[in-house]
């Protein structure tokens, strides 16, 4: 067992890992359906290697306000938007799975009305929120790519930055892709500005 190392950032040093080598497959998807939704951790798998998370109270408030600006936004532009909380996504196929803060669904939504768990791994969410306080020992992007994620909102290192994918990999961009209106630079001071104002704050921007 290793113990996830936390940033060097005092203030970041509240969420606390594990990673654990040679977990199967069958293991892993045993764990997911043992510990329901209302779980406290975070499981992220990649082939063999389980990665179990124990997000704090700055955890949850960042992945809040990420959240809160992107209704806002969904709002602001009228898009056909269905959100989602900390939904765990899973390809035993790929041996590949990751349990995300917040999720939206942005195309074809009508194929998920009304649907059990489960339907995101059939019909992916377009975008996904990740907040990481610690450095992150999997390689998160990479699960995401073949979970089929488009779009990327991570909070790391104290910022905030967008990703998109472009086969093979992600890369940073400066806009959003169902938000164009929301540069990353803004999307990070927001998400600072949240630190010392209420959470209508960031409704009342626009």
């Amino acid at each position: 067992m290793m113990t996830v190392a936390p940033l060097d950032n005092p203030r970041l040093k509240t969420t606390q890992g594990v990673l654990l080598p040679t977990i199967s497959c069958s293991t892993y998807q045993t764990l997911l359906a043992e510990s329901g939704d209302r779980k406290s951790s975070k499981f992220a798998y990649s082939r063999g290697v389980l990665e179990i998370m124990m997000p704090s109270d700055l955890h949850k408030n960042i992945n809040c306000e990420l959240k809160r600006i992107v209704t806002a936004l969904n709002e602001k532009l009228h898009l056909r938007l269905k959100g989602f909380s900390s939904t765990s996504l899973n390809r035993s196929d790929l041996q590949q799975g990751a349990e995300q803060d917040s999720c939206f669904s942005l195309l074809n939504i009508e194929s998920i009305f009304g649907k059990k768990n489960g339907i995101l791994n059939e019909a992916p969410p377009a975008l996904v929120i990740k907040v990481d306080l610690t450095s992150v020992s999997l390689n998160i992007l990479s699960i995401y790519q073949q979970l089929g994620i488009i779009e990327i909102e991570r909070y790391r290192g104290g910022t905030v930055q967008i990703s998109q994918t472009k086969n093979p990999r992600y890369f940073f961009c400066e806009y959003s892709l169902p938000f164009p209106i929301m540069p990353a630079t803004l999307l990070d001071h927001l998400v600072q500005m949240s630190e010392t104002q209420d959470d209508n704050a960031i409704v009342r921007y626009w």
